[in-house]
């Protein structure tokens, strides 16, 4: 695809400026800084909560994950080397720390869980977004990241593969198997079959 085409293509162009603005920041920008942040927060805001479930601690978490990947992006001492990268790199600093939050979480579950008695689970009538959170919050933690960063975020099987940081052929079987889980989720069919 010559640079001209590239250009022309919306997705590619938001590419071509968040690379740009990396660039900027690597050279001291501060402005730059705000203005990647200002384009990039809801994105992972949207992802965090994939990870916490509530606002609050999604809030948090997408601080958390600004932190690092302004570190990350820093010259010299940042671990982001290809500016052109920075999609990937971004989510991967989410996975991570969003992985970090869930040993955390399930951390204090356990003990809260050997301190009380389980409440009873009432299953309310739900929205079919509800339904969707729900089937997505059912998946197990790396399909539920990978089927978020390809449906919600549009990101390849390559990049997947570098935001969780395995072989194209696991992310994609991730994917088929998050795909599966949550058709057999959403409708009645409870093999999953494509």
């Amino acid at each position: 695809m010559t640079k001209q085409r590239r250009l022309s293509d919306p997705k590619h162009a938001g590419d071509l400026f968040d690379e740009l603005l990396v660039v900027m920041v690597q050279r001291g920008d501060r402005r730059a800084l705000d203005r990647l942040y200002h384009r990039w927060s809801p994105r992972l805001l949207r992802a965090a909560r994939r990870y916490c479930g509530d606002d609050d601690a999604a809030l948090d978490l997408a601080q958390e994950c600004w932190i690092g990947i302004w570190k990350g992006i820093q010259k010299g001492g940042g671990t982001l080397r290809d500016p052109s990268r920075f999609r990937s790199y971004a989510f991967g600093v989410l996975h991570r720390r969003g992985a970090d939050h869930l040993r955390k979480i399930i951390r204090q579950r356990s003990a809260a869980k050997e301190q009380s008695e389980p409440a009873p689970n009432y299953a309310p009538a739900q929205s079919e977004s509800a339904a969707i959170a729900q089937a997505f919050a059912a998946l197990p933690q790396d399909q539920r990241l990978a089927a978020h960063l390809h449906f919600i975020e549009g990101l390849t099987l390559r990049e997947i593969a570098a935001v969780q940081s395995i072989p194209e052929g696991t992310a994609k079987s991730r994917l088929f198997h998050a795909r599966r889980a949550l058709k057999a989720a959403l409708t009645d069919n409870p093999k999953g079959d494509i």
